[in-house]
């Protein structure tokens, strides 16, 4: 539609898209800072610059895309990096960035303890902004991860969301900011939920790919790879590392709800992408996780030769662009 016809049907633009700030006030979340976020094209998003700048909850045409925890939205003050507390903080969530220093289990390198998935997650953007412009709305600002005597690391961050269609498209810029050689883990740990997860569902991968399942439980079910049960008590997760040879796609499609959700992301920078298939009665959740490492924590990463590193002040850019489309049933 030109401008000139919208603007004849609508006065104020924040009748059809836009994107808003508020502040949850009440349980676990309170004190939650968001970024709401509406399209033309039907899409819902939360982004949580107190958590990374993370994406909460999506949904699409009023569909639920993401997954959601036991846990729901914690406050930011409720983050605590400490061993066997990541249970009982992680919210899931359509995006949950995991690194810098380490993704995966939780490990002990060189004297230095890391969280599982690292403390990405629990640190405060600064330099924030949230405006639509032209056809697009952009959200973003800048994550710092340091140390005393260590690690500066900058993400600057941006989001570029169409106000007409129902994509989101991520931009991070890492940068180094010390005199020394810095290695880094990162991994965007992106969680589908029901009911676009659901056993009418399947996965689409590029026909040319290595595929690396992490357990013996899951090279067991490797045939069953992108296929999906209903829910079952008790069920043992899966995790299967993917390594496209050209193109860098995941397609989740429910043809039952007429929906798809594309995954893309850059392949020279994002080399691998976890898949973690949890198909746990009250966990339910297909993980799609684009990724600089196989997702074994610091320690063992480092042994295996697959930390990458910045030289001091150099930066790196990583995408990864979620698209939504269909006529939901």
């Amino acid at each position: 539609m030109e401008k000139k016809e919208f603007r004849a049907y609508v006065g104020n633009e924040e009748q059809v898209y836009g994107v808003r700030r508020v502040i949850l006030d009440e349980g676990n979340a309170k004190g939650i800072a968001m970024y709401q976020v509406t399209t033309a094209g039907g899409l819902e998003l939360d982004i949580l610059p107190d958590s990374g700048l993370d994406i909460g909850h999506v949904r699409f045409k009023g569909v639920n895309i993401s997954y959601t925890t036991k846990n729901g939205y914690d406050s930011p003050v409720r983050f605590l990096p400490v061993p066997g507390e990541f249970g009982r903080y992680f919210p899931g969530g359509m995006l949950f960035t995991c690194g810098l220093l380490s993704a995966g289990p939780e490990n002990t390198d060189a004297g230095d303890f890391h969280p599982l998935h690292g403390r990405f997650h629990g640190l405060s953007a600064k330099g924030l902004y949230g405006y639509s412009e032209g056809d697009n709305i952009f959200i973003g600002g800048e994550v710092r991860e340091t140390a005393q005597g260590g690690c500066c690391f900058s993400v600057k961050r941006c989001y570029t969301i169409p106000a007409w269609g129902s994509e989101i498209l991520l931009e991070d810029e890492i940068t180094n900011l010390t005199p020394e050689p810095r290695e880094y883990m990162m991994l965007y740990h992106m969680n589908f939920g029901w009911p676009i997860l659901s056993e009418s569902a399947v996965l689409e991968f590029p026909e040319k790919r290595k595929v690396t399942p992490r357990t013996e439980y899951a090279a067991k079910n490797i045939a069953t790879q992108c296929v999906f049960s209903k829910p079952i008590d008790g069920e043992e997760e899966q995790v299967f590392f993917n390594e496209m040879e050209s193109e860098a796609f995941a397609r989740l499609k429910n043809p039952e709800l007429g929906i798809t959700a594309e995954v893309s992301w850059s392949l020279d920078t994002l080399p691998i992408l976890a898949q973690w298939k949890n198909m746990k009665s009250g966990d339910y959740v297909l993980g799609l996780e684009p990724s600089t490492c196989y997702i074994m924590g610091r320690e063992r990463e480092r042994k295996e030769g697959r930390l990458m590193t910045l030289a001091p002040y150099e930066s790196v850019k990583h995408c990864v662009r979620l698209k939504l489309s269909g006529n939901v049933k």
